[in-house]
């Protein structure tokens, strides 16, 4: 009640907010003029004169933020959000100086080159995105636009601004629509595109303002960090970036980190023996209302069968009969022991894949080969793969060639990726409902933006059907009305195949209509450019086209793009573009006409043919009518057995249906039940809230892990490392002979000299003379050790020459580099298992942490003996056939939209490296030795786990 009576009085925070920068819009509208008499070469000049001017401003504070940013990278995650603001601040004082003015630059080289000028509104949302914030501008208003004004003006710092899409064709679109400002500036844009060399992306991250998807970007962070030379290195240090669609991107996609993996030599049958099993178990599929109805009568739910499947928590599991069934079939005793219980994972997974899993919705089989589909998109993900046997489970069900199971060579989260920025601001039409999210995780507030004219969409309240195939007609009806009259109608769909079934009934009607399943991003973007024309029908999954405006009446420079080459004309040639020209404007007058005629018809109707699980998702749909003031509606239709009313309180309703006597293909439409549909929305976004953080919270273990090795990787490859570890290495390493042999406890006589002298031999290949140690006490004799020590590295050292030094990092990558690939092996495998200690009355992520804590104490004591074993031990001539650990490995890019790189097995880059010689590995006119036979070197080991490594 308070908090009510407040925003009476004082307005809402986000009221607030626009009134402070409100302010600031006079002061930008007042260089318009006197920016708007410069010539071209005169505006250009200003970007130098605004550097001078922030580069003075900032000589006050230039110690304060080197001294910031160098707390910012040691301290620990949870306090680097305090020092940003801080920094932030700081930074703002120098921008303030030129900020107006800088803004009103750009408006203007946007008038000029792109025919394209900033609304007052789009200053704003500028404003809140220099400020690190989101930015919530309704579908049409601009982003692509207001993007320019921050990204110009934090470029002026020149330690490159990063703006983030969704995808290529986006990245490549806005790249070339936007450059043209940046460039009649005097500043430089690149783009990062899937196919480019390294040398292209280097270059593509020296430029000023750089574009490019979210995987490229972390995917480009993560092989920076596995290269052995820093000329490999692509990435400059994080600065500034804008996340387009900042909901999509942070919130959809940072369900799943990015992970570069390479093969686990393990065998597939193991996953046909395993399906073959599964329709011999009798299964139940429970609901959350069976859950409460057994928890009242206590009812034991497993009572007679073999699993069960919780469709609403994605999970299943064996019950006691199923195990005892699941063992006699597989000829074992249990699935407990050490040996048996990876079948036991494999059975859960393949439970999974045969009742949670359903082709065509969840995945597609296409050329032997299982995609999956992004249930937010509906696009297919080539190269993306679900993890820990689960890609392998469906691939057995589908009866495909199995893949083998991956290790994870590198890996991040989004959210960690996001969080490396000094600055970070993002801009989509849908951020509300997840401001709780993004404040939580990545510190950053929403403010939702005006827009330029007023929104005057009609929004029904939904309709709700008994059966899928009553609210199929009814979708069906509407859009024939629609259709009569000539109105343009956009149908959302939740999956491919729902979006063919609705396409073979709208046949069957013979209405003509474009079906999109998003799998191509350009072709996407020109249909749903589109879908506003006259009588057009346009049935899309619920995210395809993303970024792309529907304009009432067609876009016209899509349509003359496709005209010219037809006629092969290519409208970026000089001499091409008067054709051009001509063909847009003849379509323009066409596009003019016929937007007034849809106008006339009410505008493009939207129509939801199934409520999202997230109601941002619903409300990206609803804001693709009625932008610029233009008319529109939209609807929803629903019904009882969609997946979110099936599994989400769908009784009342049913049981209302049932009271009243509804008979089939009547509906239910009142604002009420479209209430308790937000409910329930409201309800799974918080479980998936808790499962990202959940996520987050685990890969923060990682990550503080992961930050210490790539530091360590960086200060190595930029000279900084070694030479100053080495003599503090090899005093650790001589701290354990000495203290075990000239022990304290014992009488100096008693010291075994001859056992320290041969534990020096065994670990650096040489040891002094004893006579030359033993007078004096034990840490004089510690001394004169080390002494000897170095003094026979620095001559190994110097009669190397310049290589040297290379000799000393190549060492270092290779066991840092071998020893993290083998950590993130057991961290893996520590993940999987660590929920049985839920079992044990055990927090498994405090576990997790404690445990994981232990095991990189322990490489990093491995990877100091094993680099000082191997410095000593390694002779110069062997040195030059030292590549790297991850240069022989395929990879596979594993995230949406991320395709499989592969790399040309045993083909090294220059100077790169593959494992060390530790001990004596097979000759290769030998027999060829097995993965998993005993090493030929006489360790014991397997010969994967030792020379095979």
């Amino acid at each position: 009640m308070i908090n009510f009576i407040l925003q009476k009085i004082i307005g809402t925070q986000n009221e607030r907010a626009l009134k402070l920068l409100s302010r600031d819009i006079e002061r930008i509208n007042s260089f318009e003029p006197p920016l708007a008499k410069l010539t071209d070469q005169q505006l250009k000049a200003k970007t130098v004169e605004f550097k001078d001017r922030i580069a003075a401003r900032a000589k006050d504070y230039e110690a304060e933020i080197e001294e910031l940013l160098a707390e910012l990278a040691d301290t620990v995650p949870e306090e680097r959000q305090k020092l940003k603001e801080r920094l932030r601040g700081l930074r703002n004082i120098a921008f303030d100086e030129v900020i107006h003015e800088a803004f009103a630059a750009v408006r203007e080289a946007g008038r000029r080159n792109i025919s394209m000028r900033h609304f007052d509104a789009q200053l704003i949302g500028g404003l809140v995105l220099h400020s690190g914030r989101i930015a919530e501008m309704a579908t049409g208003e601009g982003k692509t636009l207001v993007a320019t004004l921050p990204v110009y003006l934090n470029a002026l710092l020149g330690k490159g601004v990063h703006i983030i899409t969704v995808n290529d064709y986006l990245a490549r679109r806005d790249r070339e629509w936007m450059g043209p400002i940046y460039e009649a500036l005097g500043l430089s844009v690149g783009v990062i595109q899937h196919d480019m060399s390294p040398e292209q992306r280097r270059f593509a991250y020296s430029c000023d303002i750089t574009y490019g998807t979210n995987n490229e970007f972390g995917f480009d962070y993560l092989r920076d960090n596995m290269v052995i030379d820093k000329d490999q290195m692509v990435q400059r240090p994080f600065y500034y970036a804008v996340v387009d669609e900042v909901d999509s991107i942070l919130i959809d996609e940072a369900r799943t980190p990015l992970i570069i993996s390479g093969p686990a030599e393990e065998s597939t049958d193991k996953y046909y023996i395993i399906d073959k099993i599964i329709p011999k178990l009798k299964g139940r599929i429970i609901l959350e209302k069976d859950e409460i109805d057994a928890k009242y009568r206590g009812e034991d739910l497993s009572q007679g069968y073999d699993y069960i499947v919780d469709e609403k928590a994605h999970t299943a599991h064996l019950t006691a009969d199923g195990e005892a069934k699941a063992c006699q079939f597989i000829g074992i005793d249990n699935l407990h022991e050490i040996d048996t219980m990876e079948y036991r994972h494999h059975i859960i997974q393949a439970l999974r894949a045969h009742n949670l899993y359903k082709r065509d919705v969840d995945y597609v089989v296409k050329d032997g080969e299982v995609l999956i589909v992004d249930e937010f998109t509906g696009r297919l993900m080539p190269g993306r793969r679900w993890s820990d046997g689960l890609h392998q489970a469906v691939e057995a069900k589908e009866g495909v060639k199995i893949e083998r199971e991956n290790q994870t060579l590198a890996t991040i989260t989004l959210q960690n990726y996001f969080k490396m920025y000094e600055r970070l601001s993002g801009m989509t039409g849908t951020a509300a409902t997840e401001a709780q999210e993004f404040k939580h995780i990545y510190g950053l507030d929403v403010v939702t933006i005006p827009t330029n004219r007023p929104l005057i969409r009609t929004t029904f309240s939904d309709a709700i059907y008994k059966t899928q195939n009553e609210k199929f007609s009814a979708v069906v009806e509407e859009i024939a009305e629609c259709n009569k009259k000539g109105r343009p109608v956009l149908v959302g769909t939740i999956s491919i195949a729902k979006s063919e079934h609705l396409s073979e009934l709208l046949k069957r009607k013979g209405i003509e209509h474009n079906v999109l399943n998003a799998k191509y991003h350009e072709m996407e973007a020109q249909i749903v450019a589109q879908a506003g024309r006259f009588k057009a029908v346009t049935i899309a999954t619920n995210m395809a086209g993303r970024g792309t405006d529907i304009l009432l009446g067609g876009n016209p420079e899509y349509m003359a793009k496709s005209i010219a080459s037809q006629q092969g004309l290519d409208y970026n040639n000089p001499e091409h573009r008067d054709g051009y020209r001509d063909i847009l404007t003849s379509l323009k007058a066409k596009a003019e006409k016929e937007h007034n005629d849809v106008v006339g018809v009410g505008g493009l109707h939207v129509i939801g043919t199934e409520r999202h699980e997230a109601r941002r998702i619903d409300n990206q749909l609803r804001g693709r009518t009625g932008r610029q003031g233009d008319p529109g509606s939209s609807r929803f239709f629903v019904s009882l057995g969609d997946d979110l009313m099936r599994l989400f309180g769908s009784d009342r309703i049913a049981g209302l249906m049932e009271k009243l006597g509804m008979e089939e293909g009547q509906v239910i439409e009142h604002p009420w039940v479209t209430k308790s549909i937000e409910i329930a929305q409201k309800r799974v976004e918080q479980h998936n809230f808790e499962i990202r953080k959940r996520l987050l919270e685990y890969d923060n273990v990682m990550n503080r892990q992961r930050e210490i090795i790539y530091n360590q990787r960086r200060e190595i490859l930029e000279g900084e490392g070694p030479g100053l570890d080495i003599e503090d290495m090899v005093s650790e390493a001589v701290d354990g002979p000495i203290n075990r042999y000239l022990a304290d406890n014992l009488r100096q006589d008693e010291w075994d000299w001859d056992g320290l002298l041969s534990a020096l031999r065994f670990t650096f290949s040489q040891a002094p003379e004893a006579d030359s140690v033993k007078s004096g006490s034990k840490e004089e004799a510690r001394e004169k050790v080390i002494q000897f020590l170095m003094a026979g590295y620095r001559a190994k050292i110097a009669s190397m020459g310049p290589w040297g030094e290379h000799f000393q990092k190549m060492v270092f990558l290779q066991v840092i580099d071998t020893k993290w690939k083998d950590h993130l092996y057991a961290m893996d495998n520590l993940r999987e298992g660590i929920g049985l200690r839920a079992y044990g009355q055990r927090d498994p992520l405090i576990e997790y942490q404690h445990e994981g804590y232990q095991m990189f104490q322990e490489m990093i004591a491995g990877i100091k003996n094993e680099a000082v074993e191997f410095l000593f031990k390694i002779r110069p001539a062997e040195t030059r056939q030292i590549k790297g650990v991850f240069t022989s490995l395929r990879q596979e890019f594993i995230h949406p939209e991320a395709g499989e790189i592969k790399q040309e097995q045993g083909q090294a880059l220059p100077s790169r490296p593959a494992p060390l010689p530790a001990k004596s590995a097979p000759h290769p006119a030998e027999k060829k030795v097995g993965r998993n036979d005993p090493c030929p070197c006489g360790s014991g080991k397997k010969y994967k786990r030792c020379c095979g490594k």
